[in-house]
């Protein structure tokens, strides 16, 4: 029997140097969209992650609350895709840290609005100052049209999941 000439991969042997081969998953969207997520997270952590101390869930909930008067918890709960008691663990962590606060509407008590502190404001300005910059390194190899094509893809995405 004829012996290969390729090297066998013993146990413990030194790893190959050739890319490895990932055509096979070429298909699977999921997979596409997790490998470019993880440049995107590390630009959040190092423009707002790690300087604002925020996760990017915090980041989105506070910008909506900054952008959205009145906003409430379901409405967060909804935008976000959390289920009540993660979003409330979300929101007694952010109130703790006095970003946000709590406040019964005058309209129906049973409501409660979501509204940024003073403090929350501030780091809200701020995060959302250094997502521009962080997204502009992110998509620097992209065209302004690249940009919008992609963005309007994934918004579809995510739409269709909430459909």
């Amino acid at each position: 029997m004829a012996r290969s000439s390729k090297p066998s991969a013993e146990p413990g042997a030194a790893p190959s140097h050739h890319p490895l081969d990932q055509a096979a998953l070429k298909h699977v969207l999921g997979y596409q969209i997790s490998l470019a997520d993880i440049p995107s997270k590390k630009l959040f952590f190092k423009f707002i992650g790690e300087p604002l101390k925020l996760r990017p869930v915090e980041f989105s909930l506070l910008a909506l609350v900054r952008h959205n008067r009145d906003v409430t918890q379901k409405q967060l709960g909804q935008a976000l895709s959390l289920s009540a008691p993660n979003l409330t663990l979300l929101l007694d962590k952010l109130v703790e840290r006095g970003l946000l606060a709590r406040e019964r509407s005058e309209l129906d008590r049973r409501v409660q609005h979501v509204r940024l502190t003073p403090a929350g404001e501030d780091t809200t300005r701020r995060a959302l100052e250094a997502s521009h910059l962080m997204e502009r390194e992110w998509s620097r190899f992209l065209s302004d049209a690249e940009k919008a094509m992609l963005s309007e893809l994934l918004q579809k995405v995510a739409k269709h999941r909430r459909g």
